[in-house]
């Protein structure tokens, strides 16, 4: 726990694609939040038992497993039903929304985002 006892919060990167997690990692570094990454969908819900983030940004299109179907596994975990899901997706439709949002995810972002507007989603998620 830092010095100020407050405690730092943890945000785990599910993105498949580099250029989107490097700017993923220097908004999460300048946030001060803790950060990991998977490039993955397979490997991601054994990185979040692990890890156990306050956030998951979730992208919807990754290799293996889509975000759909680890929102949905993180749902359906009772160990993982408190971590926050913010999901993230070029297409960015009203129904991919619907489909995110009915599966349990606590917010949706379209990509390509403002960082302001992602910052101030990933706050009001960590800190509402």
């Amino acid at each position: 726990m830092p010095a100020d006892g407050v405690k730092q919060h943890s945000v785990l990167v599910v993105e498949d694609e580099d250029n989107i997690a490097l700017a993923l990692d220097y908004l999460m570094t300048r946030e001060g939040y803790a950060h990991d990454r998977v490039a993955n969908g397979g490997e991601a819900l054994a990185r979040i038992r692990t890890m156990h983030p306050d956030l998951v940004l979730l992208d919807v299109m990754l290799p293996e497993m889509s975000g759909y179907e680890i929102c949905q596994g993180m749902r359906l975990d009772p160990d993982l039903a408190d971590i926050k899901i913010l999901m993230m997706t070029a297409r960015g439709s009203a129904i991919e929304r619907k489909k995110g949002l009915a599966l349990g995810a606590d917010g949706f972002i379209s990509k390509p985002f403002e960082l302001t507007e992602l910052r101030a989603e990933v706050r009001r998620l960590l800190e509402g």
